[in-house]
């Protein structure tokens, strides 16, 4: 698809591969994609992995082309800005997933900025989102203030810490099965069926696309090429069958204290992610592991003699959620508590627009749409909306934020109740 404006030609393409190569437009939307992240000029090998990875996701690029940039330009073939969008399935309830439309490698060029460009595409795509029928868009996001106006909400977090790992590091008890060594060539092939079980039953998971497994193991980096310290371990249960598995790399020798930083941690069970940490603790020459992943209500603190060793450095964004049809995404989750309230929703892009009554009875949602000039009980922007909607945000909190407007005394702390997660809501999965 292609339309124009004066300056700026769009063109919505899949990616493609002829052979093995990438065609033309994938080749240069990537080389754009690489310089917007501030990545290193892609080697063709790098090139053909990446446009493998693309097409086997079935995803679908928009790149913006200048047709008016002077001759030393870097245009042509390579878009002054670019986008992509695919589908993985979003964990909203334990056991129960929704489709959502994931939105990914979105960059403008400097020089191009401020034109109009980056609310054209999420426009375009976010409306061809609608008409295929997805309920939900999501995104992880570099940049904390660029999407609220969109209309996407941050609705999950993680934390980044720090655990110690000297003599003070001991659990209170021993979590069965074992841990080994493994080549790190292996995670790609044993992490989809570990990562399936972790992701059926944790509310705000989202699916992995087809790179994480070379990207997790060391096999690819950013970079291209291979990291030759990466290593890797997985946890068996009582039966042998492996349930955890983590890939890591010795930070270096001038890290003081010694660290050893984890690339990924995913665990089926909480007997595998505390094994998994008890290994980590356990490598000699090095008193401290840091994991840039962790879930905010993180097991393994409760499970140290002393919880202190863990250190919280950071905390993050990770999913940004966008509702595009209220009825669907909310009558698609499960519900603890039985009760009923209304909410109107503003919506500057209109997907969400409208006044809704939501009741829930016996574990099921029900999601009428009211008229326009109903009483509701709660008054809310989309993005709080979608902020809320898998029970990561207390709806209590925006009302104190002055972003969720109160009608019915006591209507906050109702959808509280209601929104409730049956589980930390938490996502190790970016893209």
């Amino acid at each position: 698809m292609i339309s124009s404006t004066e300056q700026h030609e769009f063109r919505t393409f899949p990616a493609r591969l002829l052979g093995d190569e990438p065609d033309a437009a994938t080749r240069g939307w990537l080389e754009a994609d690489v310089i917007g992240f501030l990545g290193h000029k892609p080697t063709p090998a790098h090139l053909r992995a990446m446009a493998g990875y693309l097409v086997s996701d079935g995803q679908t690029l928009t790149g913006v082309y200048d047709l008016e940039g002077p001759e030393q330009a870097l245009h042509g073939d390579i878009p002054v800005a670019t986008f992509a969008s695919f589908e993985q399935p979003l964990t909203v309830s334990p056991g129960v997933q929704l489709a959502a439309h994931l939105i990914s490698s979105i960059t403008v060029r400097a020089t191009h900025r401020r034109q109009g460009i980056l609310r054209r595409m999420m426009t375009d795509d976010l409306t061809r989102a609608k008409e295929a029928g997805y309920a939900v868009a999501a995104l992880t996001a570099s940049e904390a203030t660029i999407y609220r106006r969109f209309g996407f909400g941050a609705a999950s977090y993680v934390h980044d810490i720090a655990v110690t790992t000297d003599s003070r590091f001991a659990l209170t008890s021993t979590p069965s099965g074992r841990c080994e060594l493994v080549d790190p060539g292996s995670i790609p092939a044993l992490a989809p069926a570990v990562f399936e079980r972790f992701h059926r039953s944790q509310p705000g998971s989202i699916g992995r696309h087809s790179q994480y497994g070379d990207r997790v193991s060391g096999r690819l980096t950013e970079e291209g090429d291979e990291d030759r310290g990466r290593r890797a371990a997985v946890h068996y249960d009582e039966a042998g069958t492996v349930d955890g598995y983590v890939t890591y790399r010795f930070a270096g020798w001038e890290s003081k204290p010694h660290t050893i930083a984890v690339n990924d941690l995913v665990a089926a069970t909480p007997d595998a992610y505390l094994a998994l940490w008890e290994f980590l603790a356990s490598i000699d020459l090095s008193t401290r592991v840091t994991f840039t992943s962790a879930s905010p209500d993180d097991v393994l603190r409760y499970a140290l003699v002393d919880p202190r060793v863990v250190q919280v450095t950071d905390i993050e964004d990770r999913i940004w959620l966008r509702i595009l049809d209220p009825i669907a995404a909310f009558q698609a989750r499960h519900y603890r508590a039985d009760g009923s309230v209304s909410f109107r929703v503003s919506d500057e892009l209109g997907f969400a627009e409208g006044s809704y009554r939501l009741t829930t009875k016996s574990g099921d949602g029900i999601v009428e749409r009211l008229g326009d000039e109903s009483a509701v009980d709660l008054h809310l922007d989309a993005w709080v909306l979608a902020a809320l909607y898998l029970g990561g945000t207390d709806p209590r909190v925006t009302a104190a934020a002055r972003v969720l407007v109160e009608h019915t005394p006591g209507a906050a702390s109702t959808m509280a109740e209601l929104l409730a997660p049956s589980a930390t809501v938490y996502a190790n999965t970016y893209f």
